[in-house]
């Protein structure tokens, strides 16, 4: 009886494992940002490299 009670406690353990969860959250956050990131890089790029241009010519 106790090794039955040890196999449902051990069993018991992984329907309360939240840790893979917030790691799938954070992922899913970076992706986002990296996302975001590219897509104000796609309408901002020219504008960055007329900028960034300027400040090499300068020096």
């Amino acid at each position: 009886m106790a090794l039955v009670n040890r196999l449902y406690a051990f069993l018991a353990t992984f329907g309360h494992d939240e840790e893979g969860q917030g790691l799938a959250e954070y992922a899913l956050i970076l992706a986002l940002i990296a996302i975001l990131a590219i897509i104000a890089l796609l309408f901002l790029g020219g504008q960055v490299k007329t900028i960034l241009s300027n400040v090499g010519n300068s020096i």
